[in-house]
């Protein structure tokens, strides 16, 4: 039997969303139905309303959720009510290509349900598209059981529902993609939540240096409480990427663009070891955008890397969650804002003007 909800729906980009009661179906086969507890706020929600990444209208936005199994359709095994879960927007069908070679966490079915006939959520009688088969900024959502994790009960939500993205993308960009040694060395540019979660998987990995970048110096403090070693303040005189060669001569190990900006991964490459520097293109570029990077730059043994959410799988998202349940990382520092469903919209206009570091919508 269908329920209504409440759920923040953006109908067009660049309008701010409006709180709705719309009708969820019941949960198909394969598919568990879900309660939210918490849900962040990230930069690729911000991406859509803005118009800059493709989605159909009207939808539901919201990726970074944890919540509760409610009932589960047919031909599900791997969970029952009462789990405490987390969707992770890459799917994990088993069957593709992509699943099949066990070198990438890419899997083709992401790309087939971003442009499924079907969704379970309607507002009279029209259909509201859950974005990344999620859309946690509904109280519930109908969710594929193989983007599903059992998680910890004993992470606290209104911490560990960011770990779902922003925190596995970094943290998975800097263990898992780039492979950070320890004693390395490691610049990041960029400090959201991704950046800031990069610099903790760094310290983590046993990185003994790591030079965190930023526009906004008040970024330091978080960035040094998440691990960083030095702090530079882009846009000053002196270009970033000549300190950072000053601070680990002749470049670093790793370096890491965390902002989404095409021309700047010039100097992400360029503030790397020419002979064997490693940069890693993990924040959202715009639709259809180029970057330009010199040949000569190449020519030692650099390389560039893209990171698809980290490099990770659903079963790393459940990993990290342990791994702060036991104190390896701590988000009293990230996470800044609490808010009602009610106040999501000012909760994106914080994350622009950059209020707030992290905010999340409680249920």
């Amino acid at each position: 039997m269908s329920r209504t909800v409440r759920a923040a729906v953006a109908f067009a980009p660049n309008e701010p969303m409006r709180i709705c009661e719309v009708t969820l179906a019941d949960p198909g086969p394969g598919e568990v139905l879900v309660r939210f507890i918490a849900t962040g706020l990230c930069h690729s929600d911000l991406h859509v309303i803005e118009g800059s990444f493709a989605q159909r209208f009207p939808a539901i936005l919201g990726h970074e959720g944890i919540g509760e199994v409610i009932e589960v359709g047919a031909g599900v095994t791997d969970f029952a009510p009462g789990d405490r879960v987390m969707p992770y927007l890459v799917p994990d069908c088993g069957e593709c290509d992509y699943c099949r070679s066990g070198r990438t966490n890419f899997c083709a079915a992401f790309v087939a349900r971003r442009q499924a006939a079907e969704t379970p959520f309607s507002l009279d009688g029209e259909p509201v598209w859950p974005f990344m088969s999620i859309a946690s900024f509904a109280e519930m959502s109908v969710i594929p059981a193989d983007m599903m994790t059992k998680v910890s009960p004993e992470a606290r939500p209104d911490h560990a529902c960011c770990i779902a993205c922003g925190v596995t993308t970094g943290i998975g960009a800097a263990m898992i993609t780039a492979n950070v040694q320890p004693g390395s060395s490691v610049a990041v540019f960029g400090l959201g939540g991704v950046g800031l979660s990069v610099v903790e998987g760094a310290r983590m990995a046993g990185a003994t240096t790591i030079i965190a970048i930023d526009r906004n110096p008040a970024k330091e403090a978080v960035a040094r409480q998440s691990g960083a070693t030095h702090f530079i303040v882009a846009g000053g005189e002196t270009p970033p990427v000549r300190q950072i060669r000053k601070l680990a001569p002749p470049g670093v190990d790793y370096a890491f663009e965390c902002v989404g900006v095409p021309a700047l991964m010039a100097d992400v490459l360029a503030a790397t070891n020419p002979a064997w520097g490693l940069a890693v293109c993990v924040g959202i570029m715009p639709d259809g955008s180029l970057f330009s990077l010199p040949t000569g730059n190449f020519a030692l043994g650099r390389t560039v890397r893209g990171s698809y959410m980290g490099g990770a799988k659903r079963q790393d998202v459940a990993r990290f969650v342990d791994l702060f349940v036991a104190g390896r990382f701590s988000l009293d520092h990230v996470i800044s804002h609490r808010l009602a469903l009610g106040d999501i919209n000012r909760g994106f206009a914080m994350m622009k003007s950059g209020e707030a570091v992290r905010s999340v919508v409680l249920y």
